[in-house]
Parts: C-alpha cells; sequence; structure tokens
C-alpha cells in the first residue's frame, strides 16, 4: 500500500470520526443451530442506520470475538458494509474490531479496507501478559496499515488496564484517529484523557466513550486538563457502545439533544437525570450484577423482543442471561418505556427483513 493510500484514509477517518456521533457495537444474529443468520444480520445493520446512527462497529466485543475460530468474521464484516452502501448519500463510519497478535491484526485490518471500512478498533487482549514497550510497538506496526481507534476495556469483559504513560506515547503514533474509553472507571478515564493532552493530539485524536455506566455524563461533561500552565478542554465526542446496540433510534434522539444543550452551553436538570436512567437500563441489559457475564445475550434479549432475532444464542453455549436478568430487563422497559424504540421497530422491520440486499 502506497503511503500516499495510507494517509488518505487516515484523514477519512479522523474527519468522518471527528464528526461524533452514535456508533452502536454490532451483534451477532445467530439460528437455533449457532449459525449466522445473514437475513437478520442484515436487518440489524439496516435498523441501526435507518435509526440515524453514525456508523457502525463490527467484529467487535459485542459481535463476540468467537467469529474468527467459528469462520464467520469475513461475512460480518461484509453484511454491514453492504448494508451502509445503502446510506452512501451519509457515508457512515465503518469500524472494525481487530485482535490478536500483530499479524492476526494486520491480516483482520486488511480484510477490513478491502470491504471499505474506515478505521480499525484496536482490542489488545491478548498482550495481556506483555510490556507495554511491546504492546505500543504492536500498536504501530497496525497503524502502518489502518487508521487505528484505541481501546481501553474493562478487565470483567477480557481487557485489562493499560497505564497513563501508555496512552500518552499511544496518542503520539500518527496514525491514532480515536480513542473509545470503557475502563468502567472514572480515574482511568480521566487518565486517557490527560495522556492525549500531553501528547498535544487533543485535535487529532476524537474522544469516544464505552463507558456503559456514564454514558450521558461524559457526552455532557467537558473534561479540563491542566497543561503547560493552561487549561485544556477536551470533550467526548461520541460514544462506540454495546448499550446503544439495543432501543438505537431513542439513543440517537437522546445524543441529539444532547448535542444541542452542549451547543447552547445550557443543560437542563432533567438531561442530567437522564444519565441514571440510561445506567439503570444499562446494568439490566449489560448485567452489571454479574460483572457483566450476560451482557451479550442482554443485547440479544432486547432484539429478540422487538424481532430482530429468534433467540438469545451466542457461539459459546454457555454464554447465556445470567438468573434474575429477565426480571431486570422486565423492570427497565416498565420503568424507562421512553428509552426504548419499539414504535419505530414495529413501523419497519419488516422492510428491514425482506429486502433483499448484498449477495442475496
Amino acid at each position: 500500500m502506497s503511503n500516499r493510500l495510507h494517509e488518505e484514509r487516515v484523514a477519512t477517518a479522523r474527519r468522518l470520526l471527528a464528526r461524533g456521533g452514535v456508533i452502536p457495537a454490532h451483534p451477532l444474529a445467530l439460528d437455533a443451530d449457532r449459525r449466522l443468520d445473514e437475513r437478520r444480520q442484515r436487518a440489524i445493520s439496516r435498523y441501526y442506520l435507518d435509526a440515524g446512527a453514525d456508523g457502525l462497529a463490527v467484529g467487535v466485543h459485542t459481535t463476540q470475538f468467537g467469529i474468527r475460530a467459528a469462520g464467520l468474521f469475513p461475512d460480518v464484516l461484509r453484511i454491514s458494509a453492504e448494508a451502509a452502501r445503502e446510506h452512501a448519500d451519509r457515508e457512515p463510519v465503518l469500524v472494525a474490531g481487530v485482535i490478536g497478535d500483530t499479524a492476526q491484526a494486520i491480516a483482520e485490518s486488511e480484510l477490513a479496507l478491502s470491504h471499505g471500512y474506515h478505521a480499525v478498533l484496536l482490542n489488545v487482549a491478548a498482550w495481556r501478559d506483555a510490556n507495554e514497550d511491546d504492546i505500543l510497538a504492536h500498536c504501530a506496526a497496525v497503524a502502518e496499515v489502518a487508521p487505528v481507534i484505541g481501546f481501553a476495556l474493562l478487565p470483567e469483559v477480557g481487557g485489562f488496564h493499560l497505564s497513563y504513560d501508555f496512552w500518552r506515547r499511544f496518542a503520539a503514533i500518527p496514525s491514532v484517529v480515536a480513542i473509545k474509553m470503557a475502563p468502567f472507571n472514572r480515574y482511568r478515564t480521566l487518565d486517557i484523557v490527560r495522556a492525549v493532552v500531553a501528547a498535544g493530539a487533543e485535535e487529532r485524536i476524537t474522544l469516544y466513550t464505552g463507558n456503559d455506566d456514564h454514558i450521558v455524563l461524559d457526552l455532557l461533561a467537558p473534561f479540563d486538563v491542566a497543561h503547560d500552565g493552561e487549561l485544556v478542554r477536551v470533550r467526548v465526542a461520541g460514544g462506540l457502545l454495546g448499550h446503544w446496540s439495543v432501543w438505537t433510534h431513542a439513543a440517537v434522539a437522546q445524543f441529539d439533544t444532547i448535542r444541542r444543550a452542549v451547543r447552547a452551553g445550557a443543560v437542563p436538570p432533567d438531561l442530567l437525570a437522564l444519565d441514571s436512567r440510561v445506567t439503570d437500563a444499562n446494568a439490566a441489559i449489560y448485567d452489571a450484577q454479574h460483572d457483566f457475564a450476560g451482557c451479550i445475550p442482554g443485547c440479544l434479549e432486547v432484539l429478540r423482543r422487538q424481532g430482530f432475532v429468534e433467540g438469545t444464542w451466542c457461539l459459546d453455549p454457555d454464554e447465556t442471561l445470567s438468573p434474575g436478568q429477565l426480571d431486570a430487563i422486565d423492570r427497565v422497559w416498565r420503568e424507562h418505556p421512553d428509552l426504548a424504540d419499539d414504535d419505530f421497530v414495529a413501523a419497519h422491520i419488516s422492510r428491514w427483513l425482506d429486502t433483499p440486499g448484498g449477495s442475496q
């Protein structure tokens, strides 16, 4: 690949991500035999885009990392890319999750680029036992191939915490275009923000929240970071969230309300209070009570009730809803009906499911 093509890709990814917005982390639609249901997978992508999502993140944690061993990674990338081309008039940003050692991550990045993806979300969970210098070298190698989004993933779902110094050096890599902050930890979130400012990268690296426990306030509240004797103000521009894989139309409306309030410089109390209600809903769907063990089946359960999938089947038969999780989802659906988008889904789901697409 030529340096010019790489630079053009980085510039495009940086521009699209700098817009901010709603990027759902795409789940996996399986049938009862745990095989990919392409029709339903495509319908979910269409739902997100018609709901107003600004992009799709595919092959990430919510899509299930097991898609690689199952041979499904190329198909799930292709299906969402085909759905996105139906919306080419507004250029949704496509993000592909990549994992593994350097050879695997580069191969997955090249595959994603061949399908028209704009950037890769680089998960370094496989490097848990490595030192940070080696992890940085890995990140830099992938960044020579594709625009990179950093990923701070909480330990409960397979990640591990990285230091402030790591994030400062990571932010200095020229082809890093964004960071998804998902440590579910305010101290470590602030470490990342401080590191980006210390690297002088706050203008070229866009911050996205992945903190499902703090979505609304991450988007509302600016960060003030002391640097060289001055305060530098930084904002989170959007979210790349598993929580936004459900009730997406309502999430887009919430995001638009938040963005208007931020631009107006006036945040009403009801909008501040929305943070606690969204977090309450997330606690049920993401199964916070059991350290997020049921987070993927929880998202699938919401999609099942709306008609997108027929069951909450995961590639791992042992990955199921936790005890009491169904009751918790019932409760938040009942107590926070305005957070759902049932009417929107009911009005369009037959079209999403029944319209042919791609290679079908």
